[in-house]
């Protein structure tokens, strides 16, 4: 008979299924770190890099740790256009996750509606659905972005519009294909001899056996929708000179390396692979604790 007060929580045991893996453990810690730092960015960065007032263009393109003007240290380094690079980075950051969570979010909701209406009405229904899938995949995502990007214009509402068109087909064809197995389950069956409408089927009975996979394939678009902003940026497509994202301020110090000037670059580009490394360490564990069948298939 267990002791009262020793059963662990279903909140508990996830976590400490989760913690079991140093390397997770340790990017979920690094991941925490840099949202934390995303948040407090008016709080905690030395300048706001954006207020055209505190800037000095007496400071341009300082190295790290050199003084500027007016006596302020700037501990990475400044950029072209005199902004503190460290400040720099905590406000893009706030805007590359702020895009790859807000376009992952509205692209699974999207594709979340989109693949149950496919899996569960089948004929016509599920064919024309995917069909259409099948056709947005085949295209490169940068492909469709940049068409889209081209189109539409700079800004965050653009692109985070642009990563949704780009991404609401993963989630589609994921969400048809675990639907097309659980509706053909028992308690499915059952929910129809009852009589149970059809919304009430799909979304209280299928639908949360469905979510599971979802948040995992969720988990790794926001790391892929931070890269593609990152690289559309880059390209000058993605997000407007007064909004510089990191991958914005990758591309403001690229020119600038030939010179020696390589910090302008290289301090935004290791906090983006470091943010998307974490991602994508925290979401193979997730994968590995929602489903413990891929963990023992891959030999984790």
């Amino acid at each position: 008979m267990r002791a009262r007060g020793t059963a662990a929580s279903p909140l508990g045991s996830f976590f400490a299924a989760f913690a079991a893996d140093r390397i997770a453990a340790a990017a979920f810690a690094v991941l925490a770190l840099i949202l934390l730092a995303a948040a407090c960015a008016p709080a905690i960065s030395p300048q706001n890099p954006y207020d055209l007032a505190q800037l000095d263009i007496l400071d341009a393109k300082l190295a790290p740790g050199a003084r500027g003007a007016t006596g302020t240290t700037y501990w990475l380094g400044t950029d072209d256009q005199g902004r503190d690079m460290l400040s720099g980075m905590l406000y893009g950051l706030r805007i590359s996750l702020g895009v790859g969570v807000f376009s992952t979010i509205a692209a699974l909701t999207i594709g979340l509606v989109i693949g149950l209406a496919a899996a569960y009405a089948g004929g016509w229904v599920d064919s024309a659905i995917m069909r259409l899938v099948d056709l947005q995949l085949s295209f490169p995502s940068i492909l469709i972005a940049l068409v889209l990007l081209a189109v539409l214009g700079q800004g965050v509402d653009k692109i985070v519009l642009a990563l949704v068109i780009v991404q609401w087909a993963y989630y589609a064809r994921t969400v048809r294909g675990v639907a097309l197995v659980e509706q053909r389950k028992e308690y499915v069956d059952a929910a129809r001899c009852l009589a149970f409408t059809i919304p009430r089927i799909v979304f209280r009975h299928i639908m949360p056996n469905v979510l599971p996979p979802l948040i995992v394939v969720a988990t790794v678009q926001v790391a892929h929708a931070i890269a593609l902003e990152a690289t559309l940026s880059f390209l000058g497509l993605g997000m407007p000179i007064t909004s510089p994202s990191l991958g914005l301020l990758i591309a403001n110090g690229f020119a600038h390396l030939i010179s020696g000037k390589y910090w302008i670059s290289f301090y935004p580009g290791v906090v983006l692979l470091v943010t998307i490394v974490a991602i994508n360490l925290v979401g193979d564990r997730l994968r590995d604790v929602l489903n413990p069948r891929l963990a023992s298939h891959y030999g984790a």
